[in-house]
């Protein structure tokens, strides 16, 4: 359990900061997706530390026993797939992204469920039980 708080406790308030940046910059995601797609080295990139963060988790944490622990350990699954993904497929992703930054309605509703996500790990990690 101190494994999954302190993990918890980097996931969350960076998911909940990145949620609200979503949410807070809404206007700003078409134009910030347009120049993504033109960047697909940055893609790849990011896709290489998003790798590595998923990667130290899986590691560290591979706990699949029932509760919010199993959370952290789908979450680092995730962050090593979706990294695998922007490394393999950088060019393919910048062509979406533009797609993506147009959709506001979907834009919203990422940015409330990583809200909701971060606030939880959040609270996990920082709550005295």
């Amino acid at each position: 359990m101190p494994t999954s708080k302190t993990i918890a406790g980097l996931i969350g308030p960076t998911l909940a900061a990145i949620a609200l940046g979503m949410l807070l910059n809404l206007g700003a995601f078409p134009a910030l997706a347009e120049q993504v797609s033109r960047e697909p080295a940055l893609i790849f990139l990011s896709g290489v530390l998003l790798f590595v963060a998923g990667l130290a988790i899986v590691r560290v944490h591979n706990v699949w026993s029932g509760g919010w622990p199993a959370l952290v350990t789908i979450l680092g699954w995730l962050a090593l797939i979706g990294g695998l993904i922007r490394i393999l497929l950088p060019t393919r992703l910048a062509e979406m992204a533009a797609g993506f930054g147009q959709n506001t309605g979907l834009i919203t509703v990422a940015g409330i469920v990583l809200l909701v996500i971060g606030g939880f790990l959040s609270f996990k990690a920082y709550s005295s039980g």
